[in-house]
């Protein structure tokens, strides 16, 4: 059986330094396992790595020529414990530069989202779930 979890996120980065800078002034820390061509990032749930886009395509042994101007078609969360910590989560990543590309609102399903986008259009999501419930680090764990 494969075992059920998400250890470890890596984006592909066409620039590296701006997104490391971009993710330390979202007050993130980083691991003592980065280095000058990775960076990792402690989160509650999984590691967010970034990596160089060509040094991950070699690594997986793909082509990748996606340019950084157009969005890429996968999504990263950031679920919180209450509604209003979606705005003020939001408001965060604006003053740092996060590119809003969807501002605070309640959502369909009776919670409340936004979406932002990092310095090379990768899109991440911030939501309050109702149902949502947190370990005591923090991570998800069910919705």
């Amino acid at each position: 059986m494969v075992p059920q979890r998400v250890s470890l996120l890596t984006i592909g980065a066409y620039n590296l330094p701006v997104l490391r800078s971009f993710y330390n002034s979202l007050g993130w820390d980083q691991t003592e396992s980065s280095s000058d061509d990775y960076a990792v990032f402690k989160t509650a749930g999984v590691l967010l790595s970034i990596f160089p886009i060509a040094e991950l395509a070699k690594d997986s042994g793909v082509e990748f020529s996606s340019p950084p101007e157009t969005f890429r078609p996968v999504t990263f969360a950031i679920n919180v414990e209450k509604p209003d910590q979606v705005d003020s989560t939001i408001e965060q990543i604006r003053q740092v530069g996060g590119i809003i590309t969807r501002e605070p609102s309640n959502a369909f399903w009776g919670g409340r989202t936004a979406y932002f986008a990092d310095p090379e259009k990768n899109l991440w999501e911030v939501a309050w779930n109702p149902s949502s419930v947190f370990d005591e680090r923090g991570a998800m764990i069910s919705f």
